[in-house]
């Protein structure tokens, strides 16, 4: 049934019914769709090999470190030290066990993400047009697309709207296709001639089109092409770049410290294997192998925790970079604003109506007008209907609408206004220039009695310019520049309460060659409301609290952009509105200069965005750009982090941006840059807790064998407080909550080191006082309190322990209370308890005791070990003061 092999562009609209069993009126059914989707499968190219769980865990063995550790365990062993040899393998294969459950857990998240961010395409089905994920495709179901979308498949067209594809993707060739239906007679035409085909990964630049699925996944002509299907390396992100790095430095001072350990223990006649096995063990301890880990980890849970706020994020490297977001260039439709748009005005010459009943099908217009005005009426709203794409249908009496917001609410209008549902529905269009934001118009062309009619929506300024002639109380006069100057203030007033104003013109056409966009006949104005969002005021204000400028970027009129941004408290006293043609009047370097006071951008178009991210980047401000059609995604590439509106964005704009908003609101944004900020504080966290303890692991090793005295660890303690206090607490502080006034902080600097703001001062500080006490602790007790060694090294182990598990706490915010730090992380209070039930049974249950080398403790050593575990803590904490 399916295959590229087939001429399709050969095939008529009838021939394809046929051959492929379908019907271009009314689609597939739902049951014959399934039933094709079972036996042709999902419409997407071969999936990359997903890694198995044995394979996993067995990844989880191949670090040098470790292998090494092994094979000085099996010497042990052989060596008569079988027990101890036996619970160092058991131990490690806990901690890949842990590896293995972190790296499955971010596994799973991002292929839980993965799913959220397939596309999906708009299908007929049984009559009626509905979204599906793009891969439930079949052969047979009639496709629409349009500008911003990427083919989901390889579609013959049937019916478009000039339609302009770019096939670079697929044929290397940069000039974009102009598309037609026309059935096509020649044999084995190349891809970039078959003019009446679109072919899967390619992009629509504009106009719109309905076409017949041929072909899915493997079968189209990408899924041909072996070449072009390359999976992506995985990038790291500069976070992992950093602890990679940080990761090898540690390696090299962990190793030679190591072997300084390994050296003065042989100097002073300790077992060499002993020796060599304790500094394998210590090495172990120092490097912190699960950091990578636990920092997928907790990134792969943040991204869970923003999905609950309504943020998809698509590059994990958006999460570090939304804490050090300085400015937020946002779109106001949709995002600032509810995209509940409704008609509030009408204005006809010389007559002003206000339309009632908001964004509801209710109401009608204000008071009683003349027949004839409510004729006007009429006219001008059945034209403005003509030319969109929205769709109205009543079902089950109900009345159901799809389309663009603004779309949408003149066919509410024209509902309210009395007209019936079948005069708003679209008569058959001969010719569409679709809407564009440079020309920033649409236009149709109609049939009309014995001759045809262009009816073209846009922005009045544009309009105005293009009119040479005004309808007034149903009569065509000359459009006088006196009458210009009026109609000009009109539209001041109309811009300054708020509304955004579109124009309606038309002029009849007696050839269909002749030009459908100029020497127009004007008709009136159309003023929409479209109330601000909920909270989001609230959010503004929380934004520049936290040291985010609020930029608005619209393509609206300058004054209705000014008064929506007055109303959001963006556009302070004295703060500078820059239009587009102002912008393209200005040099780089002048918009440089202006770009710091300036807040509002109106009447832009996208490729404007590009100049306005770039001239903030180089004032060093971090950027976060929003945007939602195919001519953002170049704005969106090169802003710091680019965020695709998740309803109303295209395709290519999902596809480019770094962060979708499911609900397109602003308020998401701010939620998602304190989500970012508490991700990388609580990384911090995480690495200055392992780090300082492994710093103090190393010490108390250190420390005694400079001063000749016995090892006070043994290699199977070394790796079980390792295990201990590096694994469950140290995740435990990733999932940290953040403090209530993150989001009174400035931003972080985006190039930060992790050790900044005296982290690295605290731990190395933090680790030399935790290896000085647990040191002290082996020598009052191996020296003073008249114990044997192993009673010395239990009360060494314990203090180490319970030093750390304490740190963990002292890791969150020093500006916490003690009920905060206690109880404000659960999984924190969780992972210490289970740590310190696993201290007790070790030091009371006797054969753990004989496998840890551990001796019962009485209630007053107890008093000693907390007491040097908290030193370090108190000391610290008065020392602040």
């Amino acid at each position: 049934m399916e295959g590229p092999c087939l001429d399709w562009y050969n095939y008529s609209s009838e021939k394809l019914e046929t051959h492929l069993k379908t019907n271009v009126s009314n689609g597939l059914s739902q049951k014959e769709a399934k039933s094709r989707l079972k036996r042709l499968g999902p419409n997407q190219l071969k999936a990359e090999k997903k890694v198995s769980n044995l394979q996993l865990f067995i990844r989880q063995f191949k670090d040098f470190i470790v292998a090494l550790l092994i094979v000085v365990t099996c010497i042990a062993a052989y060596l008569g030290e079988a027990i101890d040899a036996l619970v160092i393998v058991i131990i490690i294969c806990l901690n890949s066990l842990l590896g293995f459950w972190q790296e499955k857990k971010a596994q799973r998240s991002l292929e839980k993400l993965k799913s959220l961010t397939q596309p999906e395409s708009k299908v007929l089905r049984d009559g009626q047009f509905i979204n599906v994920l793009s891969q439930e495709l079949v052969v047979g179901d009639i496709v629409a697309i349009e500008a911003g979308m990427r083919v989901p498949c390889d579609l013959r067209l049937i019916d478009h709207h000039q339609v302009v594809i770019d096939e670079s993707a697929l044929t290397g060739e940069t000039v974009s296709v102009h598309k037609s239906t026309t059935t096509l007679n020649d044999d084995h035409l190349p891809i970039h001639d078959q003019v009446n085909m679109a072919f899967m990964g390619t992009l629509v630049k504009s106009g719109r089109a309905t076409g017949v699925v041929v072909s899915t996944g493997v079968n189209t002509e990408v899924g041909q092409i072996a070449s072009l299907i390359t999976t992506a390396k995985k990038e790291k992100t500069p976070l992992e770049q950093r602890l990679e790095h940080l990761g090898h430095i540690l390696i090299v001072i962990s190793l030679a410290l190591t072997a300084l350990v390994v050296f003065f223990g042989i100097i002073q006649g300790q077992a060499i294997y002993q020796m060599f096995l304790s500094g394998i063990s210590l090495a172990v301890a120092i490097i912190p192998e699960g950091l990578p880990a636990i920092v997928t980890v907790v990134l792969s849970l943040g991204v869970q925790r923003m999905i609950k706020q309504k943020v998809i994020i698509k590059s994990i490297q958006a999460v570090e970079t939304l804490g050090a977001t300085t400015v937020i260039c946002s779109d106001k439709t949709g995002t600032l604003t509810e995209n509940k748009m409704s008609v509030s005005q009408v204005y006809l010459p010389d007559q002003l109506i206000a339309i009632l009943g908001g964004y509801r099908l209710t109401g009608g217009i204000s008071t009683k007008h003349s027949m004839k005005t409510k004729q006007a009426l009429n006219q001008l709203l059945k034209k403005a209907v003509t030319c969109t794409n929205a769709t109205i249908k009543e079902t089950n009496q109900k009345v159901e609408m799809d389309g663009d917001a603004s779309e949408i609410a003149i066919l509410m209008a024209a509902v309210k206004c009395q007209l019936s549902i079948d005069a708003c529905k679209r008569p058959d269009i001969i010719k569409e220039i679709p809407f564009d934001s440079d020309r920033k118009r649409m236009s149709v062309l109609v049939k009309s009695h014995h001759t045809y009619e262009s009816i073209v929506k846009g922005a009045p300024e544009v309009l105005l310019n293009q009119s040479n002639r005004i309808l007034k109380e149903g009569q065509v006069h000359p459009l006088s520049q006196q009458v210009k100057d009026k109609l000009n203030k009109r539209l001041t007033e109309m811009t300054k309460s708020g509304q955004r104003v579109m124009a309606i013109c038309y002029k009849p056409i007696y050839k269909i060659t002749e030009s459908m966009e100029d020497n127009l006949i004007f008709m009136g104005y159309i003023g929409l409301n479209d109330p601000p969002r909920k909270h989001v005021k609230q959010a503004i204000r929380q934004a520049k609290k936290a040291g985010v400028k609020t930029v608005m970027i619209t393509g609206d009129h300058t004054d209705t952009a000014s008064a929506i941004a007055k109303q959001l408290t963006i556009l302070p006293s004295g703060g500078q509105v820059i239009t587009g043609q102002e912008l393209v009047q200005m040099s780089d370097d002048e918009l440089c200069e202006r770009i710091n006071s300036t807040y509002v951008f109106a009447r832009v178009t996208p490729f404007d965005k590009l100049r306005i991210v770039k001239a903030y980047q180089q004032q060093n401000e971090v950027v976060a750009m929003t945007g939602d059609g195919v001519n953002d995604a170049p704005a969106l590439k090169k802003s710091d982090v680019g965020i695709s509106m998740g309803i109303a964005g295209t395709d290519i704009s999902k596809e480019t941006a770094d962060i979708i908003l499911m609900d397109d609101n602003f308020k998401t944004i701010i939620a998602a840059i304190r989500e970012g900020r508490i991700i990388y504080q609580n990384i911090k966290k995480f690495i200055r807790y392992i780090l300082t303890s492994n710093t103090g692991e190393l010490l108390v090793m250190l420390f005694s064998l400079l001063i000749g005295l016995p090892l006070p660890l043994v290699p199977v303690q070394i790796l079980w407080v390792n295990l201990i206090t590096d694994g469950l607490p140290a995740l435990a502080l990733g999932l940290d909550k953040g403090h209530a006034n993150i989001m009174d902080e400035p931003p972080r600097k985006k190039k930060e080191s992790l050790f900044s703001q005296g982290v690295g001062t605290m731990i190395l500080l933090r680790g030399l006082m935790m290896g000085l006490m647990t040191f002290l602790m082996f020598i009052l007790a191996y020296q003073f309190l008249g114990g044997s060694l192993a009673y010395a090294r239990t009360m060494t182990f314990m203090t180490l322990i319970l030093s750390q598990l304490v740190h963990a706490f002292d890791c969150r915010n020093h500006q916490m209370s003690v009920k905060q730090l206690l109880f404000g992380n659960g999984y924190l209070l969780i992972s210490v308890l289970l740590s310190i039930v696993q201290m007790i049974v070790i030091v009371y249950y006797p054969p753990l005791q004989a496998i840890f080398h551990t001796v019962g403790l009485n209630r007053f050593d107890w008093i000693f070990i907390i007491m040097f575990s908290l030193f370090p803590t108190f000391f610290f904490h008065f020392t602040k003061k």
